[in-house]
């Protein structure tokens, strides 16, 4: 298999996917290539967020590791490093910020776009203020910034490119290649808030289009006032959430239509998401989180021998290897996910749990275990958390003190891996001094940079 395709997906849910039941008719050309490929139901981010996820979807290693979530350690191998130098053409296009150059991520391709901006003046001004301003006017300065977008719902800058945009820069490197060995990795930021679909996508799911002033002051509401979020601004932002899917599966469709006009049946394309999103089941919108539905997540891979479904336990920091494995690659010794050519093609597959952790930029620490049966989670400043996923899929109950022997066994895999993690830390790993611009965009994506 010399031609491979990567799709992700930023914050898609699972449940929200038709191939995993969602009612809504909202990914059919996701679900026609889930159907005619390898189907992972029970797949899962190992941390809810992009910074952490991405080092497990591109570098084989679960979080923590390297410490990937600051940047990506030159003692790890980024996936297109090893498809660029068994000479394959590798292109990858994604628009969001935390992957990119900046973070390590432009290793291996020969063609990278990130849509990192230049400094602009703007920013140099804001970087300036920071440093010259007095604290107290610089935070009212930034109050004044954040009410303008809550109370006027004003798009302050550019979020992300669209959908559209990321595909055609994914068409133009797949038809300037040909029939050449390729390694191709698009991902798409329109499932990411603040929702911005097209009107012809949200007209499938409500009567009047919702205009982009409206949705950013939603999402700011449901940042900041979640408790006052009322049943049709919850369901508006579901149907917004909707048509930014149906958004995107119509692109994964027009992509793949290139794909098989340039590559015919020769191909291999995997799709997943690198996590999911809350919609204030558990009270809150966004964040880093270690709950399913913020780390439950699609993946399918399409164009090998198979069309099956599997309910073992997978995780992000299994795709890489797969990709590689598939491609007839080696897979580097610092790759800590297993090839899922295992469990489809030889009935084999050991892991039954994924383990997952991130940091606070606070310094409180998060560290879970999922398995079929149970989710334990240990936080450095709360109290620990148990749900027993067979009695409680939607995680609504804390049963930690209802079973200390779960608990004992659980917290002590959780101990095994913080020795896995431990084995690779590397102290000399910093985030990038990002310019202001950078950060400006981050924090209008929701990120706490």
């Amino acid at each position: 298999m010399d031609k491979v395709l990567l799709v992700t997906i930023d914050s898609l849910r699972a449940d929200h996917v038709g191939y995993h039941g969602y009612e809504r008719d909202v990914t059919p050309n996701i679900d026609e290539y889930a159907r005619q490929g390898s189907r992972f139901m029970n797949t899962h981010a190992h941390v809810g967020g992009t910074r952490f996820s991405f080092p497990s979807i591109l570098t084989g290693v679960t979080t923590g590791m390297y410490g990937g979530h600051r940047r990506i350690s030159d003692d790890q191998t980024l996936v297109s490093e090893v498809f660029q130098d068994a000479g394959f053409h590798t292109g990858g296009f994604n628009c969001n910020l935390y992957v990119s150059g900046e973070f390590g991520y432009d290793r291996g391709w020969d063609e990278f776009f990130d849509s990192a901006p230049d400094e602009s003046a703007t920013s140099k001004l804001r970087k300036w203020a920071k440093t010259n301003l007095d604290g107290a006017v610089l935070s009212a300065l930034q109050r004044a910034y954040d009410f303008v977008e809550s109370s006027q719902g004003i798009n302050v800058g550019d979020y992300h490119l669209p959908a559209d945009d990321m595909t055609d820069r994914a068409i133009e490197f797949i038809e300037r290649n040909g029939d050449e060995p390729s390694f191709v990795w698009v991902h798409y930021m329109d499932v990411h808030h603040p929702f911005l679909p097209p009107e012809e996508y949200q007209r499938e799911f409500m009567d009047e289009p919702v205009s982009k002033r409206e949705s950013v002051q939603l999402r700011r509401k449901f940042l900041e006032e979640p408790e006052n979020v009322t049943e049709e601004e919850h369901q508006t932002f579901i149907d917004l959430y909707d048509a930014e899917i149906k958004f995107n599966d119509a692109e994964v469709g027009r992509l793949m239509e290139t794909v098989e006009e340039e590559w015919g049946d020769d191909y291999l394309f995997a799709l997943t998401a690198d996590h999911g999103d809350h919609f204030l089941e558990h009270g809150y919108f966004g964040g880093a989180r270690l709950l399913d539905v913020k780390t439950h997540v699609p993946l399918f891979v399409e164009g090998w021998d198979d069309a099956g479904e599997y309910d073992e336990m997978v995780g992000l920091a299994d795709v890489p290897a797969t990709l590689l494995d598939a491609a007839d690659l080696p897979v580097p010794d610092n790759y800590f996910g297993e090839s899922l050519r295992r469990l489809v093609f030889d009935g084999e597959w050991d892991r039954t749990a994924v383990f997952g952790s991130y940091e606070e930029e606070s310094g409180e620490d998060h560290v879970h275990v999922r398995n079929a049966e149970w989710n334990y989670i240990e936080h450095s400043d709360a109290p620990d958390e148990l749900y027993n996923l067979v009695d409680d899929p939607g995680e609504q109950e804390n049963v930690v003190d209802d079973y200390p022997d779960v608990v004992a066994e659980l917290r002590g895999h959780l101990d095994d891996h913080r020795q896995l993690v431990k084995s690779t830390e590397r102290d000399d790993i910093q985030r990038p001094d990002m310019n202001e611009e950078v950060k400006e965009r981050l924090r209008r994506l929701g990120y706490n940079e």
